[in-house]
């Protein structure tokens, strides 16, 4: 759908999610990198310096999603880096909860392939 230089950074802690999203995305022309661990992804995206927008996961072991978000807002190059909420949390308030904490969209499992690249779209 859409070549573009900057790289979808998605970080979940199941190998399978990654596997699925990159292969959706990847079909689509999306450049993508992945992290199993928040701490890996932040780290990645202060390496490659070319992560246009993160799919997160809101629900990981060490460091969620929303510990991910407060430390990516608080560092100066990670600040203005687009994040997704990526979640199985759908539950009344989850959405709201994942914005309040920085995420600039929210996606629940299982993901909405067309939703996801129009916010995508957005970001890039």
């Amino acid at each position: 759908m859409q070549s573009t230089e900057k790289k979808i950074l998605i970080i979940d802690d199941d190998s399978r999610n990654i596997f699925a999203l990159k292969a959706v995305l990847t079909a689509k022309k999306y450049a993508c990198i992945a992290a199993n661990n928040a701490k890996e992804g932040l780290d990645l995206i202060k390496k490659e310096g070319d992560v246009g927008v993160v799919l997160l996961d809101m629900m990981m072991p060490d460091m969620d999603g929303y510990q991910a978000l407060a430390k990516m807002r608080e560092d100066q190059q990670l600040k203005d880096v687009p994040a997704i909420a990526v979640t199985a949390q759908a539950m009344l308030g989850d959405k709201e909860r994942c914005l309040e904490a920085g995420a600039v969209g929210y996606i629940s499992k299982p993901v909405n392939v067309e939703e996801l690249i129009k916010l995508i779209n957005k970001y890039l």
